[in-house]
């Protein structure tokens, strides 16, 4: 009798101890939730966002952490699935209990999740870029991408210049694609731009030949693609292929050398909207976001010996303004946080100077994008 009640005396004191020994691993750590497409269709998107928090997150716990505690990264891979993103979202929230989520990869992940986020009262900074995840505003939901509507702002104004004013549109059926293309033939008759043909295209399609054809009859001066896909590399050949020889114009998620590298000689001279991290090195000294692209770049490149992208640098965006806001509340309280990340202003980032505020959960404006060019298979700064 003795003997078990001895027994349960010291189970007690085990689970007590245990008890208190986890609860000081919880306050000594930050759960943030991660949802990348780290495999699938959308992986080159995914892949170097998860290599960035892996890579950020490493070199802020070994200086310390955030007010003291380390960060811990929790990071699923949603294979860039509308179904996965929800369905981790909700463990995330739910048996992870995370003090935030970062990303998902593309914007038909985080629109869905959206909701979810809101009522939950959960941060979530989507690395995304479509307008409609944070248009309008809902007061957990932010992003770190540049606007689709600046995006087509700066492309109409090279149209303009070049004395462009007809032009054809093809867009993949993606929550990105929609947008862009929305955005497109919203702002083309302000812009002086007709819109004589607008399609859409399967993003898995392997040869786009035939929509082109049908968009070369209509006699365009250029044509603007809007994907995240790397079919952009065949969109490029499919037009050299059928004698399309008009500009072709892209949209900023044709941000990773790779695309131009695929599209060959076809690619030369592509016309896009991007972040500066991509032409970092040619960004005069006194530049304000250079001294902090080189950083990012240089230990990204030495680390996992590939080329940045301005994908990555989304995710490095996320995880900045997430632990500056931390610091700026100077508590780890979720209503703290956010309201100082919606006053965060003059923030250096990879993709521009963010200046949040209760009427803007992206804090980028159009001169957060430059135009660049393909030259030689590499992205240059565009000149005209």
């Amino acid at each position: 009798m003795l003997l078990k009640r001895f027994a349960s005396v010291m189970f007690v004191i085990i689970f007590a101890i245990a008890s208190i020994h986890c609860k000081r691993i919880s306050t000594n750590t930050i759960k943030v939730g991660a949802l990348f497409a780290v495999t699938g269709p959308a992986s080159f998107l995914g892949a170097p966002e998860k290599k960035t928090v892996e890579m950020f997150v490493e070199e802020i716990n070994a200086k310390g952490g955030v007010l003291g505690k380390q960060i811990e990264m929790i990071i699923k891979d949603t294979g860039g699935s509308p179904e996965k993103a929800v369905s981790f979202a909700k463990q995330l929230i739910e048996e992870e209990n995370v003090f935030a989520i970062i990303g998902p990869s593309t914007s038909g992940e985080s629109l869905q999740i959206k909701e979810l986020c809101e009522k939950s009262k959960t941060i979530l900074i989507s690395c995304a870029a479509a307008e409609k995840i944070v248009e309008p505003v809902s007061k957990y939901v932010f992003n770190t991408p540049q606007k689709d509507r600046h995006a087509v702002i700066r492309i109409f104004g090279v149209m303009k210049k070049l004395g462009i004013n007809r032009i054809g549109v093809i867009a993949a059926n993606t929550g990105f694609g929609k947008a862009g293309k929305e955005q497109l033939e919203k702002l083309a008759p302000g812009s002086g731009i007709e819109i004589a043909i607008s399609e859409v295209y399967d993003k898995d399609a392997t040869d786009l030949t035939g929509i082109l054809t049908k968009v070369k009859t209509k006699n365009v001066q250029a044509l603007v693609n809007w994907s995240i896909e790397p079919i952009q590399a065949i969109v490029a050949k499919n037009m050299k292929q059928i004698g399309m020889n008009i500009p072709l114009f892209q949209s900023h998620g044709f941000g990773n050398v790779k695309y131009a590298q695929a599209a060959g000689k076809a690619g030369e001279g592509i016309i896009f909207p991007a972040g500066r991290l991509l032409i970092a090195e040619q960004l005069p000294d006194n530049h304000p976001q250079k001294a902090l692209l080189l950083q990012y770049k240089n230990s990204y490149e030495s680390r996992y010996k590939e080329d940045v992208s301005t994908f990555g640098g989304h995710a490095y965006d996320a995880i900045l303004l997430l632990t500056k806001a931390i610091e700026k509340a100077g508590v780890i309280d979720k209503e703290k946080v956010r309201d100082a990340m919606e006053n965060m202003t003059g923030l250096v980032g990879t993709a521009g100077i963010f200046n949040y505020s209760p009427t803007n959960h992206n804090g980028l404006d159009e001169n957060s994008f430059e135009i660049l060019t393909v030259k030689d298979g590499k992205f240059a700064i565009y000149h005209k």
